[in-house]
């Protein structure tokens, strides 16, 4: 694939064995499919639906020998698929729909999206005058990641307030970091996913931040998906596959996450699972909206995708703008009743 500018980022380093590798030989004697997975993060409870389907064997009830790696962020995974150093992955479909717009001819699409709206925020420190009015951040200094999904879609929103994306000023630190330097009062605000917040919130006293939701600012705003690139040409049964048995754990664990808790505490010990449970309590109001009750769990609606490939396209001045069609592809989602969740 012709090589671009793509946003802000590098291709992560090419990764061995993808599609091609040997079999995995199930003890029964039937083969599996080894499929390679990028997280768009590392191990927490957002994404632990997946990490149930694997304890539960529901990848392997598929055929698939699924290895979950990290992540570098919601951005970084796109490259990664992109390269074929991933078969799929996590990713953010705003920056998809920009990588589309670079890389007319890339195979990857969106084909279950995972968050139903983004959970980017703003959280400030209130004894630095920041309320949950946007126009608060003027002149402020705010922290994120050079590059990173909630920076990047701070100019869409910027846009629907009517306000100038240059409202404040952007303090470049690592994921990392960032908790740091708002406790320690270096910035006075910093980007977040919401439910990434729990590590800040641990520090500082709700009472003390002000939280800034973007789904509040009149822009509705689809989050990370599962993303895929050649796989959906060369083995479309095999994305298919992957898709039912993650969507029948992320309607497990939204009925009863317990056993994902134990799912992902097996993988990372050190996790606090209080935490978690506080971080999943967050994640699952982006996942099961009103909007997923009426198209399913990884469904879109085809009018604000378009809107938000519109924003993507205006903001950042791309010289075209992808179709819808090319950018999600439902083509793949498991049947809709099985898409279905009790409210």
């Amino acid at each position: 694939m012709q090589r671009r500018r793509f946003l802000l980022t590098t291709l992560a380093p090419s990764i061995a064995a993808t599609l091609g590798a040997p079999a995995v030989v199930h003890a029964q004697g039937a083969s599996l499919t080894p499929l390679k997975f990028t997280l768009d993060f590392r191990v927490t409870s957002q994404t632990s639906p997946f990490f149930l389907a694997q304890a539960k064997g529901y990848f392997k009830d598929e055929g698939l020998d699924v290895t979950i790696d990290v992540g570098a962020g919601s951005v970084a995974s796109i490259t990664r698929v992109a390269s074929g150093a991933y078969d799929i992955g996590l990713g953010d479909i705003s920056s998809l729909a920009e990588f589309h717009a670079q890389n007319a001819d890339t195979p990857v699409q969106a084909i279950y999206q995972y968050y139903n709206r983004a959970p980017f925020v703003i959280i400030g420190r209130k004894d630095r005058g920041i309320t949950t009015d946007f126009q608060s951040l003027k002149g402020k200094k705010v922290a994120a990641a050079a590059v990173e999904a909630t920076r990047r879609s701070w100019p869409m929103v910027a846009r629907a307030l009517k306000t100038k994306p240059e409202l404040f000023d952007w303090v470049t630190t690592d994921f990392s970091a960032r908790d740091n330097v708002v406790v320690r009062g270096d910035v006075d605000a910093a980007t977040y996913f919401h439910d990434s917040a729990v590590s800040l919130f641990a520090r500082v006293p709700a009472k003390e931040l002000s939280v800034l939701e973007y789904n509040k600012a009149g822009l509705n705003l689809y989050g990370n998906a599962v993303l895929a690139g050649k796989l959906l040409q060369e083995k479309p049964e095999v994305a298919k596959a992957f898709l039912r048995a993650s969507n029948r754990a992320l309607r497990e664990t939204l009925a009863n996450p317990e056993a994902t808790f134990a799912a992902i505490k097996a993988r990372e010990a050190i996790l606090n699972m209080d935490v978690e449970r506080e971080r999943w309590a967050i994640t699952r109001q982006y996942l099961q909206t009103a909007e997923s009750q009426a198209v399913g769990l990884g469904g879109v609606q085809g009018a604000i995708l378009a809107h938000q490939i519109e924003e993507v396209a205006a903001v950042f001045n791309l010289a075209r703008k992808p179709a819808p069609e090319r950018v999600f592809n439902p083509a793949f989602l498991p049947a809709l009743a099985d898409r279905k969740v009790v409210a």
